[in-house]
């Protein structure tokens, strides 16, 4: 038989919910949302790993310059068919597909959101204006008819 509740008890048990949904940590439920926008991605999309990052390496690398040379960050996503190389400078992400061709690319954020299509050059050179702030993604569609979306990194 199932317990029956009073006005009262109902509204402290909804009260006691509610405080618990707030102490849920924002990083969270960000994960959360980020994890249900895979929903809107076709299942055929291949998952490119991230396989080197310059900023692991940088007090071997800062050693060896000149102290006048800026320090970029390079990243490098691998898939089987596909890798995603960036470079990010103080005001945008320059990347480029390999092997080059074309096709559009994407920024996924963490809530799920997504920018409009950015062109892939025949060269598979793409900029991305503007850092993105917190977890993302990308999101690559060649001409070819590859899908590769990157692991989710934050810069």
């Amino acid at each position: 038989m199932s317990e029956a509740w009073d006005d009262h008890e109902l509204l402290s048990r909804l009260r006691a919910a509610m405080r618990a949904a707030d102490a849920v940590p924002r990083e969270f439920v960000e994960a959360g949302k980020a994890a249900f926008a895979w929903r809107d991605l076709d299942l055929d999309v291949e998952l490119a790993e991230l396989t080197y990052d310059s900023a692991m390496h940088v007090e071997e690398e800062v050693a060896a310059l000149r102290a006048d040379s800026a320090v970029l960050r390079a990243l490098t996503f691998a898939a089987t068919r596909l890798t995603i190389e960036l470079e990010i400078t103080e005001s945008a992400l320059l990347g480029q597909v390999v092997p080059p061709q074309a096709g559009e690319v994407r920024v996924q954020g963490g809530s799920g959101s997504g920018g409009p299509p950015l062109e892939i050059d025949d060269l598979g050179v793409f900029v991305i204006r503007g850092k993105p702030h917190g977890p993302f993604r990308l999101h690559c569609r060649t001409q070819t008819g590859l899908d590769v979306s990157t692991s989710w990194f934050t810069l």
